[in-house]
């Protein structure tokens, strides 16, 4: 099982998928009215393709994931932040007052950083980190990195895993501000693929016993499986492909 998608649920899949690609620098994978697809490769390391799926619902004001892209420099973050604004974001305040990094809110008002350069940052490539809510950092350093294989790493916050090339994103486990309310539809998710000849009972005993739950929804049969992390984070398990 591997980390495969970052999803992000859009009003306008297109726009708002052509946003993140131009400013990423990704590849096209689907380019359809209700979903789009792109790739993000970095060198060396890990393959990551961040979806976008139509939903008819709003952001919610506080997502409990969100993009944190590479910025560096002075000069190099001012840079990327012109660019993320001509490519239609704008800035946005959530109370952030005097901080190193540039937050900012994609057309569809979903909040991401341009971050300031750090150590930990120069391998991650054009997406600096994902940092995720967390209940218990420990506890979900050890869901993550058992059900990802990504690895814990140093960062600045309490826990991290990276892919095992050690190259790419941070997932970055944050204490939570507010705990995850049932019910309540992630807008940010992460996906895990199973691999050739992966059991997907084993694979759901295995999310179980790490702490994970089923999550319950109405969203009719679906061809993967929805769960959640044991801080009540959505995630799904795709088939193997």
């Amino acid at each position: 099982m591997y980390l495969e998608n970052v999803v992000v649920d859009a009003q306008q899949p297109q726009r708002l998928g052509r946003f993140w690609e131009r400013l990423l620098g990704c590849a096209t994978l689907v380019d359809e009215p209700d979903a789009f697809e792109t790739r993000l490769s970095v060198p060396d390391g890990p393959t990551l393709d961040v979806c976008f799926q139509r939903v008819g619902s709003s952001p919610t004001p506080s997502p409990r994931l969100h993009l944190e892209v590479q910025g560096g420099d002075p000069q190099s973050q001012d840079a990327v932040v012109q660019r993320a604004l001509a490519l239609g974001a704008r800035h946005l305040d959530i109370g952030q007052r005097d901080v190193p990094w540039v937050v900012l809110a994609d057309p569809e008002g979903n909040p991401f950083c341009v971050m300031e350069d750090r150590p930990e940052y120069a391998v991650s490539g054009p997406l600096s980190s994902l940092p995720l809510d967390s209940s218990d950092v420990e506890r979900d350093v050890r869901f993550w990195s058992e059900l990802s294989g990504w690895v814990p790493t140093d960062s600045a916050m309490p826990g991290a895993l990276r892919h095992p090339s050690g190259r790419g994103p941070l997932l970055e486990l944050c204490p939570e501000r507010r705990p995850a309310v049932a019910g309540e539809k992630n807008r940010v998710h992460l996906d895990l693929r199973l691999e050739a000849g992966d059991d997907p009972d084993e694979a759901a005993a295995r999310l179980l016993d790490l702490g994970g739950a089923v999550l319950e929804h109405d969203w009719g049969d679906l061809p993967w499986r929805v769960y959640t992390d044991p801080s009540g984070n959505a995630l799904c398990i795709l088939p193997a492909r």
